[in-house]
């Protein structure tokens, strides 16, 4: 399962980075006993200017749709390059 989860983060990962031209991206994650996915995601974005949480959260939710049979639980920081600056 570890090695699925790697590949998993990875894949997740650069879908964010790629779909967001995010500045950042984490991802991480730990398996669960149904078998899927228990993933905690940050993605640093431009796109996110101007835009509210929970449409934030959607266009992520949006991008990964090929990914969530594979995910159990999402939990989803998207934050534009400011707000992450000021969580350091």
């Amino acid at each position: 399962l570890s090695e699925a989860m790697s590949t998993l983060e990875d894949d997740v990962r650069n879908k964010c980075l790629s779909e967001f031209q995010a500045d950042h991206v984490e991802c991480r994650g730990e398996g669960s006993c149904t078998g899927q996915a228990k993933l905690e995601l940050i993605v640093v974005s431009s796109q996110f200017e101007g835009v509210a949480l929970l449409a934030r959260h959607r266009k992520v939710n949006a991008a990964l749709a090929e990914y969530m049979d594979q995910i159990h639980a999402l939990t989803i920081k998207a934050w534009t390059p400011a707000q992450y600056e000021s969580k350091k």
